[in-house]
């Protein structure tokens, strides 16, 4: 009996000693994850770092799988147009200095991928090309002078504030309109005997930015091939008609001049059943895919939907290639100046809410502008976007200028007569993702067990991870992100989008 008893008392202390041993070791894993938790809410948090949080019994889980591994992330950011160029020109130097410093250094957003337009786009002073003398086939008059009085010096100071540097994307609106069969700057087809002269047009583009100090990092073909109504800048191409281009003059040309390393992305316009369209075409074989480096979407086919499907199913038949978000934005209305609650509010419409046919009206019902790029953005990543780029990153309190009365919003609006400067929520949503999710990071395995919120996850190339959370509920989440056997308890505002950095 007493053996019995001393085997007893040894094999409790024995468990004890595990359990001591597992508790310490569980311990120090949970003292080496560092976790930093930064949110926007419409209570009035602004990329705040918080500190405390409610607990609850029955914690929203996010589960985060380091192994599995999905797309490799290019960057995140907005647009370079001749709007925003002119606009810093009108405000002093510390403010315009203090817009870049917002976007591009290391405690702003620090976008890391950008665009900007070939030629005129609507959110330019007016319409014009580098090249105005017609049949001059050879482009001996070519000259990007016009873009060196606004463009190329708010890229440039751009640059100064960016320790990383960005890429850049170059989109045509339209050739010069001798090129075109209509003559005009809105709407028409490139004419067939202009395909070699408006593949050199956009080699020399390139060459005389880089001459200038900036380096495109891409182009893409044509924005918005289907057409914009007539209503701007605007040339058409059907699926077939860009691949050929692509392939029997773009590829090759910028192959020649020593420029094959400029990705080409096709398409540029919505997602959706034309996207699928174009990506069959496009990819159809290792031929006709040959020159694309990727493709270009848009988001205005819906102000909630970002089409999964269509996403999923480009990526699939283009394995390897870019998958690149190069335009969105509130559009077709003026923003709201100095008004937080307005971007929170269920009161924007789209062009849609218009203009789009009957029976697509019910995917542009009014929407919450920050719930929709939150939702965009998180949505885009969990289906193999790898970049994501807003409109323009500056835009006066009317929503322009813009010379076709194309009204929109950004993220930073500017009283150019008061010299005043308004990040709007817009600004700061952005910034959750640009700021925490860098060039070089993959996406990685996030599963939520709610279906009212969303998250998605990267890990950086530094070994942290950054994990996306978006609550447009009315009510304070309770969370337990859970990564590599440790957890950690946290909480997120109602109607609030949180980025959760963690380091192990």
């Amino acid at each position: 009996m007493m053996l019995f008893k001393r085997l007893i008392n040894r094999y409790t202390f024995f468990i004890i000693a595990i359990m001591m041993v597992f508790v310490l070791i569980n311990n120090q894993a949970m003292a080496q994850l560092k976790v930093e938790v930064y949110e926007t809410s419409a209570n009035g948090n602004s990329l705040k770092k918080v500190t405390q949080f409610i607990d609850s019994k029955i914690p929203v889980e996010v589960d985060i799988n380091p192994s599995e591994k999905f797309q490799t992330i290019t960057g995140f950011g907005g647009a370079f147009t001749e709007s925003s160029a002119f606009l810093l020109t009108k405000l002093s130097l510390k403010n315009r200095e203090k817009v870049l410093e917002a976007y591009f250094s290391e405690d702003g957003a620090n976008y890391s991928l950008t665009r900007t337009h070939i030629n005129s786009c609507d959110f330019s002073l007016s319409n014009y090309a580098y090249s105005t003398v017609a049949n001059d086939n050879k482009l001996e008059h070519f000259s990007i002078d016009h873009d060196k009085t606004y463009l190329i010096p708010m890229i440039k100071q751009a640059q100064s504030f960016s320790k990383n540097g960005f890429k850049i994307i170059s989109s045509p609106w339209t050739a010069p309109p001798w090129m075109k069969d209509n003559n005009d700057w809105r709407g028409g087809k490139l004419l067939p005997e202009y395909r070699e002269t408006w593949a050199l047009y956009f080699s020399k583009y390139i060459q005389a930015y880089k001459k200038e100090g900036i380096n495109i990092w891409g182009v893409t073909v044509e924005n918005e091939p289907l057409g914009s109504g007539n209503n701007w800048e605007s040339m058409i191409y059907t699926p077939q008609e860009m691949t050929d281009f692509v392939h029997d003059y773009l590829g090759p040309h910028l192959a020649k001049e020593g420029l094959s390393a400029i990705k080409i992305l096709g398409y540029d316009q919505n997602r959706g059943e034309d996207l699928t369209n174009w990506a069959k075409t496009m990819f159809a074989d290792s031929l006709t895919s040959k020159y694309f480096g990727g493709t270009a979407v848009h988001w205005y086919n819906s102000t909630y939907d970002y089409f999964p499907q269509s996403l999923q199913y480009t990526h699939q038949i283009s394995k390897g290639k870019y998958l690149i978000n190069t335009e969105a934005c509130i559009d077709s209305q003026k923003p709201e100046w100095k008004n937080d609650k307005w971007f929170w509010s269920k009161q924007a419409r789209d062009w849609g809410w218009t203009w789009a046919p009957e029976k697509e009206k019910y995917l542009h019902p009014e929407y919450v502008p920050v719930f929709r790029y939150a939702r965009d953005i998180i949505g885009c990543l969990n289906n193999y976007v790898d970049g994501w780029i807003d409109w323009n990153m500056v835009l006066d309190k009317q929503g322009g200028p813009n010379w076709a009365k194309n009204w929109c919003a950004a993220p930073i609006l500017v009283d150019t007569a008061n010299d005043e400067v308004y990040y709007t929520p817009l600004y700061y949503t952005m910034a959750h993702f640009s700021k925490f999710i860098r060039p070089g990071a993959v996406k990685i395995g996030c599963v939520i067990n709610n279906q009212e919120l969303m998250a998605t996850a990267v890990k950086n190339l530094d070994g942290s991870f950054a994990v996306v959370i978006f609550n447009p509920t009315d009510k304070v989440q309770s969370l337990k992100i859970k990564l590599n056997g440790h957890s950690k308890n946290i909480s997120i505002d109602a109607n609030a989008l949180q980025t959760v950095v963690l380091k192990l």
